[in-house]
């Protein structure tokens, strides 16, 4: 079987198709039968805890990792490496979504059923979220012997996220069957990407928005950019395309949630411009994302790679394997890692070292060479 990096050449080829069989066949794909488990695990060695900052008051400073709900940090050496299996130069699965809704009318919806599902299967592999920004910037703080993934969703729908009367979120909606999900599985770190465009989550009213926002943002999550009306930025002028991107960083400012560090492009397309969608400005609003992200249809390389392009981050539709996803979707590229576990990103659990094996230190671009720990 072929490595993900040798399916380089037909990306383009495969984005293009996915997302056409998502829009234009709107069958629903049967949920029975298509995501088999399997459970995955590295060897956790002995961590070392880094020494703490005191206080004038002889207490321990809280770590940034305490305060952000992710896990203490360590100080990966070559040995350490080697026990947890460290592999930072790996695939990591940038899983998208779109609806999460009771009856699927689009390929590309997932049932709540089918999500919860997805999930609880990641957390038994022992894969940990975190945000795209984290990932785009190659701040990965996911405890030794890990595996990274970012969940994204795509159009800030209605059932991505909700607050009830009670301003807890809604159980049915994404974030909340994230969050429960996590409650069953304590190291899964309850993070995610929303993209949305101008009436986030489907809310109209300003004060409504802002909450939001606020909920989601002081809590970890990434409420992000996905343009004002949802163009195909290929089809549209430079001018249009930087005009969409800035009008809704406007939004997202005012709202509480910018300046944003990423986007996703609306149907996969990059504009003929492509360095228009990572940088530019319009009417005074400027914009300058740490990354760009497709709509598939594979696995991304590690941040830290020489073949890294933050203009064009590869992402995959969450689905069965039916048609189209027999190759191009989440069920078969979990699996493929599984099956393949020398190609899977395994975080040493240091975010200043990237431990590597050493047959694959010349993988990493050469900014972070004083990072590498090879083993």
């Amino acid at each position: 079987m072929r490595s993900a990096a040798s399916l380089t050449p037909i990306i383009g080829i495969a984005n293009a198709v996915v997302l056409a069989v998502a829009v234009v066949g709107l069958m629903v794909v049967p949920s029975s039968g298509e995501d088999p488990d399997g459970r995955a695990g590295a060897a956790v060695g002995q961590q070392t805890p880094q020494e703490t900052p005191q206080q004038p008051s002889g207490k321990p400073e809280p770590s940034p990792s305490q305060e952000t709900g992710q896990p203490p940090g360590v100080v990966a050496d070559p040995e350490f490496a080697r026990q947890v299996g460290a592999n930072e130069a790996g695939l990591v699965p940038v899983l998208m979504y779109h609806r999460i809704v009771a009856k699927r009318h689009a390929a590309i919806d997932r049932t709540p059923g089918q999500f919860r599902q997805e999930l609880e299967k990641l957390a038994r592999q022992g894969y940990v979220p975190i945000t795209a920004e984290e990932f785009a910037t190659g701040d990965i703080r996911v405890p030794a012997g890990k595996f990274p993934v970012v969940l994204t969703f795509d159009d800030g729908h209605p059932s991505h996220f909700g607050l009830d009367a009670a301003g807890n979120p809604r159980p049915d909606t994404a974030v909340g069957i994230i969050l429960d999900v996590a409650r069953k599985y304590p190291e899964f770190r309850p993070v995610a990407t929303l993209w949305v465009n101008r009436e986030p989550f489907g809310l109209r009213d300003r004060a409504g928005q802002e909450a939001a926002v606020r909920w989601l943002t002081e809590r970890g999550f990434e409420v992000a950019n996905h343009t004002w009306a949802h163009p195909n930025l290929r089809a549209v002028p430079t001018s249009q395309v930087r005009r969409q991107i800035a009008k809704l960083e406007r939004l997202l400012e005012t709202l509480g949630a910018g300046p944003s560090r990423t986007m996703a492009l609306p149907y996969g397309n990059l504009p003929r411009v492509k360095k228009a969608a990572r940088a530019g400005g319009w009417e005074g609003t400027r914009y300058d994302f740490a990354g760009v992200f497709l709509a598939g249809a594979e696995p991304s390389v590690s941040p830290f790679a020489k073949k890294f392009d933050r203009g064009a981050i590869q992402r995959i539709q969450s689905n069965g394997k039916k048609g189209e996803c027999r190759k191009w979707c989440s069920q078969y590229w979990l699996e493929w890692l599984n099956k393949h576990p020398d190609e899977r990103f395994v975080s040493d659990g240091d975010p200043q070292r990237i431990s590597v094996p050493r047959r694959l230190r010349g993988k990493i671009e050469a900014p972070r060479g004083a990072q590498v720990n090879a083993y």
